[in-house]
């Protein structure tokens, strides 16, 4: 049937070039942008996933950059930490130094006071003045904050990492089901029957004794006390056992030994028990922190749980007993992953720093170092200061070394981690929303092809309707 009101063959043959045209239009704009999915409708499934995907890939890139930030803090607050470190040790040198009584005089010694004063100090505004990006570091603004410790049951809490979590505050349970003890050994032949030579060892060291016929209890607690610094094992007089020898260190590391240098004589020891012994320790702690196993050392006790890492020092008075208290908050929080929750959250204390704060109850403080201190150059407790300083330069070198493997093994494996996490939600993503060149431009090719064609097309069913007019006999 011939018409010139319809033209239908147009009418297919635009359809097809409007299609054509945007099958080019489509090709150009992924060709010009890169991307397979410029718009929801290129492929709604696709641009859903994708869209998580950046989301993703976001957050594990913020998370990266979270990590290599607290790898700054930490390594800003570790070099602050190094230089403490050299102080301490020039504090130690001027001690030891300064115990060299017989070849320095007065003078000299104060002149080792006033540099020990002068690093003290220099301590304490490091502790004061270390920063990042205007956050306080070694001041005690990252350690965290405990309350209701009692004092009597536990002498010093650390407490390492905490995760609070939804919690406004963690409860501490501290259960001891077993007290730590010191190395006792009791002499029970006093007065000497005869005249006897021993040694007596120690945690510090052993020395050698000699002992008349009828040498009393008071005479050998004397000769015993008298060189306990060279040993750490003291003596006094008992009725049960004559003469009872007892270090100050408690736990395993603690010992006694006592041996016969001479042939003659005797000089029996025996243990708590009553038993003949020559050589006894003492007893680490046994406890639970939370339900947790803690790990006994002497009067120090460790846990390490996902969610609570600390360090406690009983009070040589508390036995076997349950103390509890409160961590209420403090702490440095590390946000590590790519989602905000506890699993991909780190927190980690720093204690402060200051010298009134590094030492022990049990050892004393640094700050009791300087001029006019318990145990300044001065009062002549070399010893004691010395046993000080060792604690301080332990406790340095510990959050140190604990600081250290928070990078090492947290923070530089987390960034490893993630890196490959984004390598691998890059491609996937990639994989979805990107532009495949090659078959594109395929496409582009066919769909100018159809596109040209198509309007050759057009330009012939248009020109059909002209045929009518030789029915006319035009």
């Amino acid at each position: 049937m011939s018409t010139i009101n319809s033209n239908v063959p147009a009418l297919i043959s635009q359809r097809h070039l409007a299609y054509a045209q945007r099958a080019l239009s489509t090709s150009l704009e992924r060709l010009s942008s890169g991307l397979r999915i410029n718009k929801g409708a290129d492929d709604p499934a696709g641009l859903i996933v994708s869209e998580r995907l950046r989301s993703e890939i976001s957050a594990v890139k913020q998370g990266i950059d979270n990590t290599t930030r607290a790898i700054n803090v930490i390594a800003t607050t570790e070099g602050a930490l190094d230089e403490v470190s050299s102080l301490l040790t020039d504090i130690k040198g001027l001690i030891v130094e300064a115990a060299n009584k017989g070849a320095f005089s007065d003078e000299e010694i104060e002149a080792n006071q006033l540099q020990i004063d002068s690093a003290i100090e220099s301590i304490t505004r490091i502790a004061n003045t270390s920063t990042f990006a205007g956050r306080k570091l070694l001041n005690g603004q990252l350690d965290y904050v405990t309350s209701s410790v009692v004092s009597s049951d536990l002498s010093d809490v650390s407490v390492h990492s905490a995760k609070f979590g939804n919690r406004d505050y963690i409860p501490v349970e501290v259960s001891v089901s077993q007290s730590a003890l010191t190395a006792q050994l009791g002499v029970s032949n006093v007065p000497l029957p005869s005249a006897v030579s021993i040694d007596v060892a120690g945690p510090d060291g052993i020395i050698t004794l000699s002992f008349p016929a009828n040498a009393t209890a008071n005479d050998i607690v004397t000769a015993i006390n008298a060189q306990v610094d060279a040993t750490g094992v003291s003596a006094i007089a008992s009725s049960t056992t004559g003469v009872r020898l007892n270090t100050s260190q408690y736990g395993t590391d603690a010992f006694i030994s006592v041996s016969k240098v001479s042939t003659g004589g005797t000089f029996t020891t025996e243990n708590s028990s009553g038993q003949a012994a020559s050589r006894v320790t003492g007893r680490d702690a046994v406890a639970t922190i939370n339900g947790f196993q803690s790990v006994g050392d002497g009067l120090e006790l460790s846990v390490s749980s996902p969610l609570l890492k600390m360090t406690v020092t009983l009070d040589p008075t508390f036995g076997a007993g349950t103390s509890s208290f409160t961590i209420t908050g403090g702490g440095a929080l590390f946000q590590l992953g790519p989602d905000v929750n506890t699993n991909q959250q780190e927190n980690v204390g720093v204690k402060a720093m200051q010298a009134n704060k590094l030492g022990s109850r049990l050892v004393g403080f640094l700050s009791q170092l300087q001029s006019g201190q318990d145990y300044a150059l001065r009062s002549g407790e070399f010893k004691q200061a010395s046993d000080i300083i060792n604690e301080v330069i332990t406790q340095v070198a510990v959050l140190r070394g604990r600081l250290g493997a928070f990078e090492r093994n947290t923070l530089q494996t987390n960034i490893n981690a993630l890196q490959i996490t984004t390598e691998n939600l890059t491609a996937s993503e990639s994989t979805i929303r990107d532009t495949d060149f090659a078959e594109e431009t395929s496409e582009l090719t066919r769909a100018q092809i159809l596109v040209q064609a198509g309007n050759s097309i057009l330009a012939i069913a248009n020109a059909q309707s002209q045929n009518v007019l030789t029915l006319l006999g035009g």
